[in-house]
């Protein structure tokens, strides 16, 4: 079994081919953290621990001095007890005190894998198994319960925690943390994504220090200052070798992930909900469950760890009617119109659309209401008639005349104050009493804690997809979170509400694929703002940033691949100068960045010239002859992007494999560069498809290719084989 549990030793041992993760027990009360890493046969404590006793060390057991809490490797924090370093949860009495002792009480395995109410999870009928750990405070009466899931085919466990109150009285839950993890080790470096909006997904990777290293969002979702990842790895790991230990929060609100390194040695990390901003009234026999953690152990370097999370993430977290389905390429409106829209204007293009072979015809905003800017009808979601007057159906049915399918735009948790839904629900807005409400590009959230709140938008969508006329929905959320209060809750429940918040959206979420289960749904928040696995649970793609430049996109997409395989990012070619940087670039290279992701185009067809029209149809053509590979391929990093932005990566299965390098800026003295495939396989033979010159696999895996010099920025260079 893969998950056993020694009754003599008290060790759980969790393996499978790929892995091993080792919890002990100590004095029958006490989770401690034994062994994370490559595969054991089996495991017998050979690396024991140590005790001595510590000055300053506080001690449970009086007459042991050696043995302290506050020098544990632990699977959990404790609380008031002993333990000083950063904690995964705080429970606070009705008395006001906050001193917990949750000691070991018992455990359960099985063969299985359960959802948690309300949240996102990875989802799986099969090869996995779950180890139960109950701990129990009896002074309180309070249940705290630890629910690891090995993957058996997959180098993965992931962690939750759920909190019960088995007394008679109510406790407030000021922190509600996921996962607590003491690592026997300090030579590690801490790799974060870091950024800003339009500059999403910086790779920041710097060596751990002495005190405590955090990144984390109180916007009220995940945001695009930090993505909810944490990954230590040894200082030598690169992309292609070396141990990486990764963790990945399923949650789409305000989070914290900390690493710690303590006075002896020892590495916490820590994932969970922020506690800023966060209480839970956890009334008598209620329960609350903590969103969960994905821990990813690669021994294979960066490029490891990002195909195991490439492949669980399509197998086992997106809708599973999307999992294995290819993704059409897309003309959405943005870019070309803005808020100028007109039927006819927009039947020309999506004419224009058809010509060239694309699939999906998106109408971005300002269909709606009085949208003539981003300033008011936000909440009003019914068609502009001046603009659109045979309305959506309309559209929708020239269209689908031409052989497209129509896409949607919608903000539906937003509302402007120049609105008729602000008019007649003012209440529905999040606020806190007597403070004015902040406005953000003029407009407000919604509080989607509220129940008729979260029907009225589940009704609103309904009744436009129910239509059938509508094959695709792009849904924005364009501001963080202000006043995040809300009328319909108790004064004791305030800091409920951002919890309670996610907790709305992902109801409204669920409701919605269950209904319309053949709707695409592309997660956009001003493009990467929101960009986790919580949404993704619901959403298998994301607009991966407002930034289309496609050299700030060659860095932006590196970044996110080292969670999210490409299938995932929407990445459109746009018109130059470019929108948000004012660069001009190669369509060429607009176009191969951009079929490195989900493709898609973002400018007005009718204005490119003849020559640029027929490269847009080749673009498309050869991306819908090879749509499989770049879509459900293996993907690599080969280089990251230097100082000069020169980059590259491959797209490889068992056919064929297509190897990308961005020049980036050129520059003089060039120095001789040799791209190495490094993944192909070594035994076979591969045909390069312009010359029909043949290569062993191990030739082009450790010779590498030439990369020319080209004195142009931006070129793009192309290799493409075929196996034969």
């Amino acid at each position: 079994m893969p998950i056993k549990f020694d009754e003599k030793t008290h060790y759980f041992h969790l393996s499978n081919q790929q892995m091993s993760y080792v919890i002990g027990i100590e004095k029958e009360c006490y989770l401690t953290h034994r062994y994370w890493g490559k595969a054991l046969p089996s495991y017998a404590g050979s690396n024991q621990l140590q005790f001595i006793d510590r000055g300053f060390a506080t001690n449970p057991f009086p007459e042991e001095r050696t043995f302290s809490l506050n020098t544990l490797p632990l699977e959990t924090s404790t609380q008031g007890n002993g333990d000083h370093r950063i904690a995964n949860y705080q429970i606070r009495s009705q008395d006001g005190h906050d001193v917990t002792d949750f000691r070991y009480d018992s455990y359960s395995i099985s063969e299985s894998k359960s959802a948690i109410p309300g949240l996102p999870s990875l989802h799986a009928t099969a090869d996995v198994t779950t180890l139960e750990i109950i701990l129990k405070d009896a002074v309180q009466q309070l249940e705290m319960r630890l629910i690891y899931t090995l993957f058996e085919n997959y180098p993965i466990i992931t962690r939750r925690a759920v909190y019960i109150n088995l007394s008679e009285t109510t406790v407030a839950l000021e922190n509600a943390g996921s996962m607590s993890i003491d690592l026997a080790e300090s030579q590690f470096d801490l790799i974060t994504l870091d950024g800003s909006h339009t500059n999403e997904a910086n790779i920041t990777r710097q060596p751990i220090r002495s005190g405590i290293h955090r990144i984390e969002s109180t916007r009220g979702t995940s945001s695009p200052q930090h993505q909810p990842f944490v990954a230590l790895t040894a200082p030598y790991t690169s992309e292609f070798q070396g141990e990486v230990f990764a963790f990945h929060f399923v949650y789409s609100g305000n989070f914290i992930a900390q690493v710690e390194l303590e006075q002896y040695g020892t590495t916490r990390v820590q994932l969970g909900i922020h506690p800023d901003h966060f209480e839970w009234q956890l009334k008598s026999n209620d329960t609350f469950y903590t969103p969960e953690v994905v821990l990813n152990y690669s021994n294979q370097g960066l490029n490891g760890m990002s195909q195991t999370f490439h492949q669980l993430y399509q197998e086992h977290l997106v809708p599973t009617n999307w999992a294995q389905k290819e993704r059409p390429i897309l003309l959405n409106t943005w870019e070309a119109n803005y808020f100028e829209l007109s039927e006819q204007e927009l039947i020309n293009q999506a004419h224009k659309a058809a010509e060239v072979g694309i699939e999906l015809f998106v109408l971005d905003d300002g269909w709606f209401g009085e949208r003539h800017s981003d300033d008011s009808s936000l909440g009003d979601w019914f068609v502009n008639q001046n603009k659109l007057p045979n309305g959506i159906h309309g559209l929708a049915k020239e269209v689908h005349r031409l052989d497209m399918q129509f896409g949607l735009w919608f903000e539906p948790e937003m509302l402007s104050k120049q609105s008729q839904l602000f008019q007649e629900h003012p209440e529905w807005a999040l606020q806190v009493p007597n403070y004015p409400l902040t406005e953000g590009r003029q407009q407000l959230v919604l509080d989607l804690s509220r129940t008729d709140v979260q029907d009225y938008l589940i009704l609103i969508l309904t009744n436009y997809l129910q239509t059938g006329d509508i094959d695709y929905i792009k849904w924005d959320m364009n501001r963080h979170l202000t006043e995040v209060g809300s009328s319909f809750f108790a004064t004791n429940q305030q800091k409920e509400i951002g919890h309670r918040y996610v907790l709305g959206l992902y109801r409204i979420l669920d409701v919605l694929i269950k209904k319309f289960p053949d709707c695409l749904f592309e997660n956009c928040s001003s493009g990467g703002g929101r960009f986790d696995p919580g949404m993704m649970y619901y959403m298998p793609q994301t607009w991966t940033s407002d930034n289309s430049d496609a050299l700030c996109r060659s860095v932006i997409q590196y970044g996110y691949s080292y969670l999210y395989p490409p299938i995932m990012m929407g990445a459109h070619v746009s018109t130059t100068p470019n929108h948000q940087v004012g660069r001009n670039t190669p369509l060429e290279t607009r176009g191969w960045l951009a079929m490195s992701g989900n493709l898609g185009y973002e400018l007005d067809l009718q204005s490119l010239s003849k020559e640029d029209i027929q490269e847009v149809q080749q673009q498309i053509a050869f991306y819908q002859a090879h749509r499989h590979l770049f879509q459900f391929g293996k993907f690599y990093r080969l280089q990251a992007p230097d100082t000069y932005f020169a980059s590259g990566w491959l797209f490889m299965n068992d056919e064929e494999a297509i190897a990308i390098y961005f020049n980036g800026l050129s520059r003089p003295a060039l120095p001789t560069n040799y791209l190495k495939m490094h993944y192909l396989e070594a035994e076979a033979i591969y045909e390069d498809i312009h010359t029909n010159q043949q290569y062993s696999g191990a030739e082009l895996n450790q010779a590498g290719v030439l990369i020319p010099r080209v004195k142009e920025d931006f070129h793009t260079h192309v290799f493409h084989w075929k196996k034969i």
